[in-house]
């Protein structure tokens, strides 16, 4: 029985994915083996020795310390893909909100409350202040091709845009999902100064903070369009308020609002409002719970942010799961042990990925628990499971 912490609301959708006779759900067990999370903040939260993975019901882990959770062996799991409909929807809609003006349409017009009779008129007479161009035939520039930047090429080509990306990093599911009729960029500069609105989709890392900054934002297009629906450090807001008051940006959506925003022409700020739908609510919600218990019964791992994806079908005798460091010898010592004490490893698979590796092995013979020990003393070893 293994014993899950929830540390938000997790939809239902999920947690009944955990059977009742594998798994304990409570959102106050001290000693979990698993934790199911959103956005509650675990970097002050200490780790309990107990805790083997953490499954995050969404795609950003800042809310993780990932460095902490690798020295202590602990797998972390996110969701990537699992809300890719909803923020391609609201993305898709946003396009639109830049071009046609609509928020500030909207409120000027609700302002016309009370003028009674005045208003088809007033209506008329007003219009005209907030024209604005039509999508079809205007470029786009995507820059990252995940799950959800190819949703939107996709779409945006059947809207009649003529749609170019840019990821140097497109994964091969990514490329065979793509519509051939995206224009592949192997310059960023090719997006930022051909295209009339530009759309972000990559993650926030130290590298790509202020992605969008004051040198990119003057070789655009001037009148160019800019969607953030990634993260909001990507774009450098001081940056962002100069080029709309110089008239190089004609409008900014994005769904990380800041009080330097709020208000000023031709920025529309949206309450942070991509995932937020049930389906995909619970399309996280489950695709987390799976990877969980995947990974706390069968030791297979997929979608980790710290450790590689590896999966292997169940081989005859019991599954030995190493975590380690990535460095020269230790499959050697792995396999000296197991030789050592006459195990016959009928499977065996090894991935790393950066500073860190996962080994598992199927063996039948004496895997007990000090085996178990005498592979937990290898140097380099952070964490072993028998299952």
């Amino acid at each position: 029985m293994f014993d899950i912490k929830t540390l938000n609301n997790i939809s239902a959708a999920g947690l009944a994915r955990l059977s009742s006779n594998l798994f304990r759900v409570d959102d106050e067990c001290e000693a979990p083996q698993g934790i199911l999370v959103r956005s509650a903040k675990m970097h002050d939260m200490p780790l309990p020795p107990s805790l083997l993975a953490i499954a995050r019901a969404g795609a950003g882990v800042n809310n993780i310390p990932l460095d902490q959770c690798s020295e202590q062996g602990v797998v972390v799991f996110n969701t990537p893909g699992a809300n890719s409909n909803a923020v391609a929807e609201l993305v898709l809609g946003a396009l639109v909100l830049a071009s046609r003006n609509l928020a500030p349409a909207i409120a000027w017009a609700a302002g016309l409350k009370g003028k009674g009779a005045e208003v088809p008129a007033l209506v008329e007479k007003g219009k005209g202040q907030f024209t604005g161009p039509e999508l079809r035939g205007k470029k786009l520039g995507i820059v990252g091709l995940g799950a959800i930047g190819v949703k939107v090429a996709n779409a945006a080509v059947h809207l009649g845009m003529e749609v170019y990306g840019y990821d140097p990093y497109i994964s091969i599911e990514a490329a065979w999902n793509l519509s051939r009729s995206v224009v592949h960029c192997v310059n960023l500069n090719d997006i930022i100064t051909k295209c009339d609105y530009i759309t972000l989709h990559i993650p926030a890392t130290p590298q790509t903070k202020g992605f969008l900054g004051a040198a990119a934002l003057a070789g655009c297009k001037p009148g160019v369009r800019v969607l953030n629906f990634a993260r909001g450090e990507l774009v450098d807001t001081t940056a962002m308020l100069d080029a709309l008051q110089s008239g190089r940006v004609a409008a900014y959506v994005t769904d990380f609002p800041c009080d330097e925003l709020l208000g000023v022409p031709g920025v529309a700020a949206i309450p942070h409002l991509g995932a937020s739908t049930p389906e995909s609510e619970d399309n996280c919600a489950v695709m987390a719970a799976d990877q969980l218990a995947d990974y706390l019964i069968n030791g297979n791992i997929a979608n980790s942010v710290n450790l590689p994806s590896v999966r292997q079908p169940r081989a005859a005798g019991k599954r030995i799961c190493l975590i380690h460091k990535n460095e020269p010898g230790l499959i050697s010592a792995i396999t000296a042990v197991t030789t050592q004490v006459g195990l016959n490893i009928e499977n065996m698979v090894n991935k790393s990925k950066k500073e860190m590796a996962y080994t598992m092995l199927d063996a039948t013979g004496p895997v007990n628990r000090a085996l178990s020990e005498q592979l937990a003393a290898i140097p380099g070893v952070v964490r072993v499971r028998i299952l």
